[in-house]
């Protein structure tokens, strides 16, 4: 099967890339890097589907960003990642490409709402406003998915919608930093200053949900084959979450340091809580990550950071 990877130099593309040969060694996966191909250029990736046939799409491509980049610019954000996805989702259509896996976000579900979250609850409430204008684009990305499987005969479109996702190649110390990537950067930066102090933005009670980028990627290589059995939309996660404070003091047990967390509640921490149900991923074989597979993915993490700032 000929398969175009998009977002491949991303945290989830490159753990795809890296996992393939050895978990689907008759995939054939073909990743434009950006400067290849704009994806956000609807001719560009029309013309990239005409000479380039495939049988799939996997779709993990996106602008990201953590919860102040958002902030900033929510215009962007939106934008960017509608245009990506019209470009890829509604051009891969046109281009008569019978299997699509799009790339959804736990964000896209309803802030305050019920826990754990399930796929029904989608659209449900309102959304968190701190990061609404990329939630919508998934959203309409998931929708658009929905409607072409629908409309047009022989379309397996579906939405995969993961937990918060960390691993070998998050984006360590930069804006595009999310939340446990930039834990473990504070930690590492603050046992090497011999700090003994952490800021943590807003109070920590906040609650969320990880796992290890490399779990999902075996599930996607997995169940792609399978694509026209799943449902439209499809939540896979760790099945447990975690306060903030929580995370801050897994990653220092990890790390052995013993400082103490400063909070800021001034700063912003989004949705109270987003732990999703993984009930209907089970049916597909999903089996949600260990204790011992997260903690060994923590010390993975550590050990990454440390050789960054060696």
């Amino acid at each position: 099967m000929r398969v175009l990877l998009t977002g491949g130099s991303g945290m989830l593309g490159a753990a795809i890339l890296r996992l393939a040969p050895t978990a689907a060694p008759d995939l054939t996966l073909l990743a434009p890097t950006r400067r290849q191909l704009d994806l956000a250029d609807r001719a560009a990736v029309a013309g990239w589907y005409a000479s380039n046939p495939v049988d799939a799409v996997i779709h993990a491509a996106a602008r990201v960003g953590g919860i102040q980049a958002n902030i900033d610019d929510p215009t962007g954000f939106l934008l960017d990642n509608l245009r990506i996805n019209d470009a890829v989702i509604a051009g891969g259509n046109e281009a008569g490409v019978g299997r699509l896996l799009f790339l959804g976000s736990s964000c896209m579900y309803p802030r305050d709402h019920r826990q754990p979250l399930v796929e029904a609850d989608m659209l449900a409430a309102p959304l968190e406003p701190t990061n609404e204008g990329y939630a919508l684009s998934k959203i309409a990305g998931a929708r658009l998915c929905d409607y072409i499987s629908r409309q047009f005969p022989g379309r397996a479109y579906r939405t995969i919608v993961p937990c918060n996702l960390f691993g070998a190649g998050d984006h360590f110390g930069s804006a595009a930093s999310h939340l446990l990537a930039a834990i473990v950067t504070k930690v590492v930066e603050a046992q090497a200053d011999g700090r003994d102090e952490i800021e943590v933005w807003g109070t920590g009670a906040a609650r969320r949900e990880f796992m290890d980028v490399d779990h999902l990627a075996r599930f996607i290589l997995t169940v792609l084959p399978r694509l026209p059995d799943l449902p439209p939309l499809l939540s896979v996660g760790a099945d447990r979450d975690h306060s903030v404070d929580d995370y801050y003091r897994i990653v220092a047990d990890r790390a052995g340091w013993s400082g103490r967390l400063v909070h800021d509640p001034a700063r912003p921490e989004g949705m109270a809580a987003k732990l999703m149900s993984s009930d209907r991923a089970r049916g597909f074989g999903w089996v949600p990550p260990t204790t011992a597979e997260f903690e060994a993915s923590i010390d993975a993490a550590l050990s990454a950071r440390r050789r960054q700032v060696a």
